[in-house]
């Protein structure tokens, strides 16, 4: 198998539906077996951004909110969009500042990945913030958050019992639970 090498085969390609955030396109394809079909794609119009913030004591912040997609509320670092043409970071920056009211001197990207590649082109970058200061929160006219600052383990016992199952949530939480077991954050 050539790891480079598409075995899809595409005949034609329809939007089926768009909006300003994603588009949704309906494939018709031969399959790696050669066999026709059809396949969907969710096309995502921004990058995924998510930030842990983390400060001396080793707490974060976690951001709850009904979400309509699931029908049922999640607890979730703070995380959004980050347009075409705009710098993920600076994204970040103000995802945390709108759903947190924090400011982050330190922004250091962690892990990227795509969120669910059998259906859609998400991808996704988080990050850690440092070095935090308090402002005031001012969150879009569609979220409805609550927030709570928590110790870092207790966030991470939460993905552990599986009271916390958004996808970035989990993977950025796991992924700062190995850089403190490794002493890479103190």
């Amino acid at each position: 198998m050539n790891e480079t090498e598409n075995p899809w085969k595409i005949l034609s390609s329809e939007e089926k539906y768009g909006n300003p955030w994603i588009g949704v396109t309906e494939f018709q394809v031969i399959n790696p077996s050669g066999g026709k079909g059809i396949y969907g794609k969710v096309h995502f119009r921004n990058i995924a951004v998510g930030v842990v913030p983390l400060d001396e004591e080793l707490n974060t912040w976690l951001v709850g909110q009904y979400r309509f997609t699931i029908d049922q509320y999640s607890w979730e670092i703070p995380e959004g969009g980050s347009p075409e043409g705009t710098d993920p970071i600076a994204s970040a920056h103000r995802e945390l500042l709108e759903e947190t009211g924090l400011v982050a001197a330190s922004m250091e990207p962690i892990l990227e990945m795509h969120l669910s590649n059998s259906v859609s082109d998400e991808y996704a970058v988080t990050y850690l913030a440092r070095q935090l200061t308090q402002q005031t929160a001012c969150p879009e006219e569609t979220e409805q958050l609550q927030i709570k600052k928590l110790p870092f383990e207790e966030a991470y016992r939460m993905v552990e019992q599986g009271l916390i199952t958004d996808s970035m949530s989990v993977a950025a939480i796991l992924k700062i639970k190995l850089m403190i077991a490794d002493g890479r954050i103190s």
